[in-house]
């Protein structure tokens, strides 16, 4: 039998540690047990390079770090845009989407593309970080720094209003395009709907901005959006950007709704045109039947004049009838006035916003129509509109069918002798009974 070689005692160390390296490099990272527990978020303690320096030769990573191990996130970075600490970072200017990586107690970033000479590089980090006992910071930074290029010093700065909501807007996505280079440089917008992009390079821009549904900082199709052109510190006014859905092809009815017994509400697929002033050229109501008769419009009108209007026609008939029955009109006054004197909602009682608001008409994707006679339960219309713009100003014709619904019958129990309704019930009490 041959004797096997005796075991190198120098072998079962290095084996061992090996299988701890292994065993740490597979193990998921997890906060120590036991002790004090942590309520305080990560704090950022470096970067790499340091803002606003110029790097000719740099390569590598640029890197955020912090005073202690930070959570990676449940969605990995894959290059998609939609890993955690992907969401996490603006890069520009590119059209890529950067490398973000996670190094225990720091975030790596770079271009896809590889850093570009003589380019100046903003990298924002967004507040939203968390360390592995969840506790978030609440606080962003941002790093500009050049591979060659002269150091910026301009800005550009300005507010964002989501026109359709009637609202400022709130981490909407903000692209200043340098002209003629066509380098994008990309920033959110604050709780105020406000963004202050910079130090960027000197120069005219093309500036967009848009409602970020899926949160990728790009501009895609059926986003909100508008656009203007904007110089860096011009001393002019500052920028205000609109959005709104804006197309190249005209509104079309996508339904039509009862409003009462005398008018209907129209839906349409895109906002209207707040400044286009509507009438009965615009519209046409025919009885879908064989004679086809046409029915002559009142008033066409946009949703919220319309309930104005009809608002006050209901105060003016509740006065009469108060008046009617003994109910003063200091009464009306003073319940006119009460009412005048409840707040306004949360976003606007700020009074800039509220200014800001006013400079133009709210958004509407609503048309309401009244008619001189009752719209016949049971009946069809085809409502037929002409010339209807949205907000790009491109005009278009549409159709739409419009059913009036038949009322239901009432329950059959109040129809009968002594239901909850009836007045048929004998409410003569019976006649005593007879002594015996």
């Amino acid at each position: 039998m041959t004797a096997l070689p005796p075991c190198r005692p120098a072998v079962l160390p290095s084996l061992l540690i090996t299988l701890g390296i292994l065993a740490l490099g597979c193990a998921r990272i997890e906060p120590p047990p036991g002790g004090p527990p942590d309520n305080v978020p990560p704090e950022l303690i470096s970067v790499r390079p340091e803002s606003l320096a110029i790097y000719p030769n740099f390569h590598g990573a640029m890197e955020f770090r912090f005073d202690e191990v930070i959570f990676e996130g449940n969605s990995p970075s894959e290059g998609l845009g939609t890993g955690e600490l992907e969401r996490l970072v603006i890069l520009s200017p590119t059209t890529n989407v950067p490398k973000v990586s996670w190094k225990r107690d720091a975030i790596a970033v770079e271009p896809r593309e590889g850093w570009k000479p003589n380019r100046v590089y903003r990298v924002e980090l967004l507040p939203g970080v968390f360390d592995l006992r969840r506790n978030r910071l609440d606080s962003g930074t941002v790093v500009t720094f050049s591979t060659g290029a002269p150091l910026p010093d301009s800005r550009l700065r300005g507010t964002i209003v989501d026109w359709t909501a009637g609202r400022l807007a709130q981490a909407a996505l903000v692209e200043a395009i340098l002209l003629p280079d066509s380098l994008p440089y990309r920033a959110l917008t604050d709780s105020s709907g406000a963004f202050d992009l910079g130090p960027i390079p000197r120069g005219q821009y093309l500036l967009y901005a848009a409602i970020d549904q899926n949160r990728n900082f790009r501009r895609e199709f059926r986003e909100a959006w508008d656009s203007v052109r904007a110089t860096t510190d011009s001393g002019g006014p500052a920028a205000v950007l609109w959005l709104a859905v804006r197309d190249t092809v005209g509104p079309r009815v996508t339904g039509a709704t009862p409003a009462d017994s005398t008018g209907a509400e129209l839906t349409f697929n895109l906002p209207l045109d707040p400044y286009q002033h509507f009438d009965s050229s615009n519209i046409k109501v025919v009885i879908a039947a064989a004679d086809s008769t046409v029915i002559p419009v009142l008033s066409f009108l946009p949703k919220a004049m319309d309930d104005s209007l009809q608002q006050a026609a209901r105060q003016r008939a509740d006065t009469t009838r108060a008046d009617s029955t003994g109910k003063t009109p200091a009464d009306s006054a003073r319940e006119a006035a009460m009412e005048r004197l409840k707040p306004p909602p949360a976003h606007a009682q700020d009074t800039a916003s509220r200014g800001l608001l006013k400079q133009r008409p709210p958004l509407s994707d609503r048309l309401v129509f009244r008619v001189g006679q009752v719209l016949a339960p049971g009946s069809k219309y085809l409502v037929q509109v002409f010339g209807i713009r949205n907000v790009s100003g491109v005009p278009a014709d549409s159709r739409q069918l419009l059913n009036i619904p038949v009322r239901p019958p009432p329950p059959a129990d109040t129809l009968k002798p002594g239901g909850p309704d009836s007045t048929a019930k004998d409410s003569t009490p019976p006649p005593p009974p007879r002594p015996r």
